[in-house]
């Protein structure tokens, strides 16, 4: 059952899942409330956070990220593809409803490419949080 502030947002702005992103031709939000995290050569554009290639499966990456971030109350699954996952993420405090498209690749010559791409509903920036959480995100898979 969503809180009343869930509800609220809802009525101002839509449903709190923004739908799938594009990673083929990413379009960059004009206003500072998104970021990037790739693999090299993943995504084209600008990136704002750098990811390595992965040594194991994209299954086995999806999954272990899928263990992570399910840890996580603030965090629901809202689809659920092949190497492909979609999640809303609320904000502590305010339950703002972020959307957040995770895809592992298989690399060519072995490993796994990881693109994320974290986007904010409402507000014209963010205070770098969707920055701040794929580098959470990132450093839990790197292991640190």
């Amino acid at each position: 059952m969503a809180s009343p502030l869930e509800s609220l947002w809802t009525r101002l702005a839509g449903p709190a899942d923004q739908g799938p992103a594009d990673f083929a031709d990413l379009q960059r939000r004009p206003v500072p409330n998104d970021a990037v995290a790739a693999s090299p050569g993943a995504v084209s554009g600008k990136v704002d956070l750098a990811l390595p290639v992965y040594a194991e499966t994209p299954d086995a990456l999806i999954r272990r990220l899928d263990t992570f971030v399910a840890a996580d109350p603030r965090v629901e699954r809202v689809d659920d593809r092949p190497f492909y996952r979609r999640y809303v993420v609320r904000t502590k405090l305010l339950r703002f409803p972020d959307t957040v498209d995770a895809e592992a690749l298989p690399a060519e010559g072995g490993g796994t490419l990881l693109r994320l791409y974290s986007r904010s509903q409402l507000g014209k920036g963010d205070f770098g949080a969707n920055r701040k959480r794929l580098a959470r995100w990132a450093a839990h898979l790197a292991g640190i």
